[in-house]
């Protein structure tokens, strides 16, 4: 049990987990900037063309069935405007993290041994008697 307890202690500890826990605590934060952002100033615009805030209202009834066409509308304009935030958060923050990674200088050329500078030197005689 004990091994089980140390092996669980290094998985919750791991970076990783903890990336992922801060990742859905802002995550979190961050739904409600988004449903505003889509409820408060979006809807508000496209219901200027559709006459409603929400497309809620569209619906038809096929028998005793009402079929909430506007509900699954509504689910796709939020995946979609959600989607588009977090790709532009992600698109900037790669942006910034390519700057913060300046590439190292390369390392200069190693000094020419002694025996390569004779050599150099030799080879270059030779060509001059020629």
């Amino acid at each position: 049990m004990k091994k089980f307890l140390n092996e669980f202690k290094a998985f919750a500890m791991r970076g990783n987990v903890m990336d992922l826990a801060v990742g859905v605590i802002v995550g979190g934060a961050f739904s409600n900037i988004t449903n505003s952002l889509i409820n408060d100033i979006i809807m508000p615009i496209i219901g200027i063309f559709i006459g409603e805030n929400t497309f809620a209202s569209l619906s038809f009834n096929i028998g005793s069935a009402t079929v909430m066409l506007g509900n699954f509308i509504q689910a796709i304009v939020n995946f979609i405007i959600l989607a588009f935030v977090v790709f532009c958060m992600v698109k900037a923050m790669n942006k910034l993290h390519r700057k913060e990674e300046t590439p190292p200088a390369p390392p200069a050329p190693p000094e020419p041994s002694k025996e390569e500078v004779l050599l150099t030197e030799i080879r270059d005689l030779l060509a001059q008697k020629k």
